[in-house]
C-alpha cells in the first residue's frame, strides 16, 4: 500500500479529501476547536463546527483559512494533520503524496505556506495546484483541447473565474468574494432591517433555504431566531427571499464584474468558443438559485452548473494527481 496518493481541497469553509479509486472519503468544515489556555486542539472538521458561537471564554472555534489562504498556520497544520490521518488511517509506513488545490490569485508567500503546512502535517512531498484548473478537470470539461473553457468556482472565501485553454490558464480573475461574504451581507441585512442579530450559521441556513440570486416570483419565507438589538431578549421574525436578494446584491455585483474583466481579456477566437459552450459553475456557493442566470442576463453568455459543484474541486485535484505527468504545466511542485 505504500505511494499513496491524497488531493485535497482545502476550501475557506469545507475541507474535501479525494483519495484515487476510493473518491472523496471527507467533506467536513474547515473549523478547528482550540483550547485557550494549552492552545491544544479539541476538536476538528465537524465536531467544531457544532461549537462555532456556542463555546465558553476557555474554547475558541475558529476558521484557519480566510478568503482561500492560510491565516492561521499553526492551527492549519493541526487541521491538515487530522484529515490526512483520517485520510490514511493509523499505522503507515510511507508519508503520501498530497496536492491541495489553492486560488489562482494567490501569492508566491501565501504558496509557500501551503507547501510548508502540508509537509509538516505529514505529506512526503506537496503539489499545489490552482483551482480553476482543478475545478474544470472535477466538471469534465477537455482543458487539453485547443478550444476556450470558461469556468466560474465560487467556494467559501474566494471566486475564481478562469479561461483555459489547452490546459493552462488564458485570462482570469480571483475576487474574495464567497458564500462567507454573503453569509455576512444576510447577517448585516437583518440587523438593520429588523433590528435583528443573527449568527453566521443561522445567515447560512437562510441562504441555503430561501437565497436567490435573482427575485423570485413565488416569494420563499422561513422564520428567523435571533437576538433583538433595543431589548436585548430573543425574538423570532419571517424573512423572505426578497430580503435574501437584497442583502446580497452587491457582493455579487463584484462577482459580475470580475466575470466581465476575464471575458474583456479573452482573445477572440476563445471568445467565440465560451459564448458557443457557455459558461460552467462550479464550487459550493454556485448553487445559489438563479445564479446562473444572473451571469447569464449580465453577460449575454450561456451559463450552468455543473453536476456535483461542490465537489468538483476535490475531485479534479485527485485527478490531476493521478495524472500527474499529464497536468505538469498546471501544477506546481513542492
Amino acid at each position: 500500500m505504500f505511494g499513496k496518493k491524497i488531493g485535497i481541497d482545502l476550501g475557506t469553509t469545507t475541507v474535501l479529501v479525494y483519495i484515487p479509486k476510493r473518491g472523496i472519503i471527507i467533506n467536513e468544515p474547515s473549523v478547528v476547536a482550540i483550547s485557550v489556555a494549552d492552545k491544544k486542539v479539541l476538536a476538528v472538521g465537524n465536531a467544531a463546527k457544532e461549537m462555532v458561537g456556542r463555546t465558553p471564554d476557555s474554547i475558541i472555534a475558529k476558521r484557519p483559512l480566510k478568503d482561500g489562504v492560510i491565516a492561521d498556520y499553526r492551527t492549519t497544520e493541526a487541521m491538515l494533520r487530522y484529515f490526512i490521518n483520517k485520510a490514511l488511517g493509523g499505522v503507515r509506513l510511507f508519508r503520501p503524496e498530497v496536492m491541495v488545490a489553492v486560488p489562482g490569485g494567490i501569492t508566491s508567500t501565501e504558496r509557500r505556506a501551503v507547501i510548508d503546512a502540508t509537509i509538516s502535517a505529514g505529506a512526503k512531498t506537496a503539489y499545489i495546484i490552482k483551482e480553476p484548473v482543478v475545478a474544470a478537470i472535477g466538471a469534465d470539461i477537455p482543458i487539453g483541447s485547443p478550444a476556450g473553457h470558461m469556468i466560474i468556482d465560487i467556494g467559501g472565501g474566494t471566486s475564481e473565474i478562469a479561461v483555459i485553454s489547452l490546459g493552462g490558464i488564458v485570462s482570469s480573475a480571483s475576487v474574495r468574494i464567497g458564500g462567507n461574504k454573503l453569509d455576512a451581507a444576510i447577517q448585516e441585512h437583518i440587523r438593520r432591517k429588523y433590528s435583528l442579530a443573527v449568527g453566521e450559521r443561522t445567515a447560512e441556513e437562510v441562504k441555503i433555504r430561501i437565497g436567490s440570486a435573482l427575485y423570485l416570483e413565488d416569494k420563499l419565507e422561513m422564520e428567523v431566531k435571533g437576538r433583538d438589538m433595543i431589548s436585548g431578549l430573543p425574538r423570532t421574525i419571517t424573512v423572505t427571499s426578497d430580503d435574501v436578494t437584497d442583502a446580497i446584491q452587491h457582493e455579487l455585483q463584484g462577482i459580475v464584474e470580475a466575470i466581465k474583466e476575464v471575458l474583456r481579456q479573452t482573445p477572440p477566437e476563445l471568445s467565440a468558443d465560451v459564448m458557443q459552450k457557455g459558461m460552467v459553475l462550479s464550487g459550493g456557493s454556485s448553487q445559489l438559485r438563479n445564479l446562473d442566470r444572473l451571469f447569464a442576463e449580465a453577460t449575454g453568455v450561456p451559463a450552468f452548473t455543473a453536476d456535483n459543484a461542490q465537489l468538483c474541486v476535490a475531485k479534479g485535484t485527485g485527478i490531476a494527481l493521478e495524472n500527474l505527468e499529464a497536468y505538469k504545466r498546471s501544477v506546481f511542485s513542492s
